[in-house]
């Protein structure tokens, strides 16, 4: 007797009298998923009104920037070497927001909860990926525009600058969010621990 007929054997006796599942063997789910009801939907409706209300972001006429530049801004106060080393990747990212293809409404709509949950979640430097047109009027360089535009409306930031090559390059920004009330306290506790 050859080695695969003695291996196929030896199976079936280690097998024994297994018999095939039955071909409608699957997990019953539950019901179908219902439509949300009148009164989700109210909610829903309510919380995108009251963001939308909140949202200070303006989508009026922006200046277009020259698709090859780079963008650089600091609020006074801020030194030259913190936007150096956020530009030359110093600080980790700590959070990625991606608006990659994206209209312009809703990049607006989703900017402005990011970086407001960023800074209540004490998160310091992080990268919003955008994309990079070629051309002036390209939907990727206004967006860019905008971007530019709509991070300085922030007072949460403090700096932001566009990304290294091997960052994503002009179509990725680094942003840097000031210390919250919270960090603050707590780097001074840290501090004062340390001098004894």
């Amino acid at each position: 007797m050859n080695q695969p007929l003695r291996d196929d054997l030896d199976f079936c006796a280690l097998v024994g009298d297994v018999k095939p599942l039955p071909p409608r063997n699957r997990a019953d789910p539950g019901a179908n998923r219902k439509s949300p009801s009148e009164s989700q939907l109210a909610r829903r409706q309510w919380a995108e009104e009251e963001m939308g209300a909140r949202n200070f972001l303006s989508d009026d006429f922006v200046d277009l920037l020259p698709p090859f530049d780079p963008m650089e801004y600091r609020r006074e106060g801020i030194q030259q070497g913190v936007v150096d080393k956020l530009k030359y990747g110093g600080y980790s990212v700590q959070a990625q927001l991606h608006l990659l293809r994206r209209p312009l409404s809703e990049c607006r709509r989703i900017l402005f909860p990011f970086i407001q949950e960023a800074y209540a979640h004490d998160l310091r430097s992080v990268m919003i990926v955008h994309g990079r047109g070629r051309e002036i009027d390209s939907p990727a360089n206004v967006l860019r525009s905008y971007l530019a535009k709509w991070l300085c409306q922030f007072e949460e930031v403090q700096a932001y600058v566009s990304a290294q090559s091997t960052e994503g390059g002009l179509g990725a920004t680094w942003v840097m969010l000031r210390k919250s009330d919270r960090a603050k306290t707590n780097n001074r506790e840290r501090q004062q621990k340390r001098r004894g």
